[in-house]
């Protein structure tokens, strides 16, 4: 078990937060990007598809821009995408949702995370356990709550929890497991042994189960498997999702969460401050999305496991040691036996060396743990085929 205060803290006036070495700066993500934009070399650092999304979504756009759905959405969203997403709970994992008291749409996941968190803690008295390496928002928003991050580590190369630290690392201090299935950065998609101990833990300690799910289209073996769907976790869970992964239409930023309507309503009194509604013309779009046949989501998944063999197969060729995500954008690589010692030194000259960029693993981890994911790199594969075979022709490189 480890314990932090969050990677990000309040500003001692409380008007703001900032990052644990007491600066406001720009994150590596934007510095990566801008180091793409200067050399020139392939972004497979943000994950974010080169590609657009179905034909059929952009069209429902455009034409709900022309009939005039141009001004605020009710604040939990337009009725018929809150239909739709209970239609795509319940088709997909036989979950039965009341439309009208079980969802709400927000501004994108990291909205729905951000309301959620606020609505479920209240002070330091109060802890969240998060899987690390975690997406960055997660300890931001535990901070502006002011709670307490807890960390339970994943480990190379397979990246999934050991039971026994899970279990020392959740105590009755325990508000929210937030657990992000499949998994951002690493590409893990937690074993059943995995979910069903989270939910033995949140039934033991009374916590409330948090799920970030916007993956949940792109696991490459199986079918996703909400944890509210296992015996005991629906009553105290909420899960997220977002469009913006599995319509590539991340600019829309169109999310959703759902759970017992108690919950629910709970975090609509914190999200209804934050942007209150969003996205009007895109809601009816993205319901179209959710009603599309099975055959989209099952080619959704194929195509990117595709991609994720190519890009593997680019890294190892190049000399990089490789984790086989089973979902999600993202794979991971070690760069130990490429001369790397830490990850960020790596990726800042790996533009130059090679007309790559990726983001290093310590991006995800608070600063007490970054040594243990040193020589790690993450790299996306939601990009075109042309593109990975042309970023795995610039890695061979390293080799040469």
């Amino acid at each position: 078990m480890r314990e932090i205060p969050g990677a990000w803290r309040r500003t001692a006036d409380g008007a703001g937060l900032r990052a644990a070495d007491g600066t406001i700066g720009s994150t590596i993500f934007a510095e990566m990007t801008g180091l793409a934009a200067s050399t020139g070399a392939i972004n497979l650092g943000q994950g974010f598809p080169d590609e657009d999304g179905p034909a059929v979504v952009l069209d429902a756009a455009r034409e709900a821009i022309a009939r005039g759905v141009n001004q605020y959405a009710p604040g939990r969203g337009f009725a018929d995408l809150l239909t739709a997403i209970a239609e795509h709970q319940e088709r997909f994992y036989g979950l039965r949702l009341d439309p009208e008291r079980d969802i709400i749409v927000t501004a994108g996941a990291t909205e729905a995370l951000a309301a959620t968190l606020l609505a479920l803690l209240d002070g330091p008295d109060n802890e969240v356990v998060v899987f690390e390496p975690y997406y960055d928002a997660y300890a931001a928003a535990v901070a502006l709550a002011g709670a307490r991050l807890v960390t339970v580590p994943l480990r190379w190369p397979d990246f999934q929890p050991d039971l026994d630290e899970l279990a020392a690392a959740v105590t009755d201090r325990t508000r929210v497991i937030l657990v992000n299935d499949p998994h951002n950065p690493t590409g893990a998609v937690f074993a059943p042994a995995v979910r069903e101990q989270i939910v033995r833990l949140a039934e033991r300690h009374d916590a409330v189960i948090v799920t970030d799910e916007v993956y949940e289209h792109l696991v490459f073996d199986g079918a996703h498997v909400p944890i509210a769907t296992l015996p005991g976790a629906w009553e105290r869970t909420v899960s997220i999702s977002s469009a913006g992964k599995t319509f590539s239409v991340t600019g829309w930023k169109i999310g959703w969460l759902s759970g017992p309507a108690p919950l629910v309503s709970a975090i609509l009194t914190v999200k209804q401050y934050l942007t209150y509604a969003n996205g009007s013309p895109f809601q009816p779009a993205i319901a179209t999305g959710l009603r599309l046949p099975r055959e989209f989501f099952a080619d959704l998944a194929a195509t990117l496991r595709d991609k994720r063999d190519t890009l593997g197969r680019g890294l190892r060729a190049a000399g990089f040691a490789v984790s086989d995500p089973r979902g999600s954008y993202f794979t991971v690589a070690d760069a130990s036996a490429l001369g790397a010692t830490d990850a960020a030194d790596f990726c800042r000259t790996l533009p130059e060396r090679a007309g790559v960029v990726g983001i290093p693993l310590t991006a995800f981890a608070s600063a007490e743990h970054r040594d243990q994911f040193a020589t790690l790199v993450r790299f996306a594969a939601c990009k075109r085929v042309d593109v990975l075979d042309e970023a795995s022709r610039r890695l061979a490189l390293l080799g040469a």
